[in-house]
């Protein structure tokens, strides 16, 4: 039986393209962390001057989330259990 998976993190991700004007396949192994839950996920790694940068792209659920944190969600209790 598979255990449920609520995140997912590695320290290289491989990207993969192909170029538009060759039609020609890369992939690229790249030292940059990642981190995925069901919010979303991140991509860290460092910039040209050595410090850290990163990427955070959130999922739907993720951005209803953060409004709710933010003031910014429905006036409404998602689970009924606050009055």
């Amino acid at each position: 039986m598979e255990q449920p998976v609520f995140e997912i993190s590695a320290h290289e991700v491989t990207v993969e393209v192909v170029d538009a004007r060759t039609g020609i396949r890369y992939r690229r192994q790249l030292p940059i962390e990642y981190y995925e839950t069901a919010n979303g996920l991140v991509l860290q790694g460092e910039n040209l001057d050595g410090s850290v940068s990163q990427l955070v792209f959130y999922s739907d659920r993720g951005l209803e989330r953060l409004q709710g944190l933010t003031g910014k969600g429905p006036d409404a209790d998602p689970c009924g259990s606050h009055k």
